[in-house]
């Protein structure tokens, strides 16, 4: 695996709301947020781009949205924002993908002549995918740190429940196996770095 001496981080939605466990249930990856970190710290160090997506939730009820707490990012974030030798981007959305954000990302991606991006972040099967996804379909080269990911518990149609885990696992499987990305773990893509 190569990693582009300028392809971008993508870190999605690392934000305190979804600390609150209480309204999103049982997660998965208990080190994602470690991972995460090495990430950034790995592509700041190599003056890598990095672009952090914020999501500004429009429901009144969601811990993501503007004006309330959980919508700032986690402090390991924060911390490292504006840190990094290379290119930085703060993206905001209210939809899943950061491809459809402020401002344009594919627009920044396109400018910098950047081909490569990798996607970390929360929630796994949510907007880290489905960033990944139309990515991919973009005609970008996806890698997906899984390990830098993490979902929750869900319930969906036909009363059918599934675990963050299996969610987690379905999504790799569809981005791996669909062609839209390739999905490897964080270790990987920091050798591959050079980090």
């Amino acid at each position: 695996m190569e990693i582009a001496e300028n392809a971008a981080l993508v870190v999605v939605d690392v934000q305190k709301g979804f600390e609150e466990l209480d309204f999103w249930g049982a997660r998965n990856h208990p080190g994602a947020d470690d991972n995460i970190a090495a990430l950034i710290d790995v592509w700041q160090g190599s003056g890598r781009p990095v672009v952090f997506v914020r999501h500004d939730s429009v429901s009144p009820r969601s811990p993501l949205r503007r004006g309330y707490e959980g919508n700032g990012f986690k402090a390991y974030v924060e911390e490292r924002r504006g840190k990094g030798a290379g290119a930085e981007l703060l993206l905001t959305k209210t939809v899943n993908s950061a491809f459809l954000g402020t401002p344009d990302l594919g627009g920044w991606l396109t400018d910098r002549g950047i081909p490569q991006i990798v996607v970390a972040g929360i929630q796994t099967n949510m907007c880290a995918e489905t960033t990944a996804r139309m990515g991919g379909n973009l005609g970008y080269d996806v890698l997906f740190a899984f390990d830098a990911t993490y979902t929750f518990d869900l319930e969906g149609p036909f009363g059918w429940r599934r675990s963050a885990e299996e969610l987690a696992q379905a999504s790799a499987v569809s981005l791996h196996g669909g062609g839209f990305a390739r999905v490897v773990t964080t270790r990987e893509i920091v050798d591959a770095a050079g980090g």
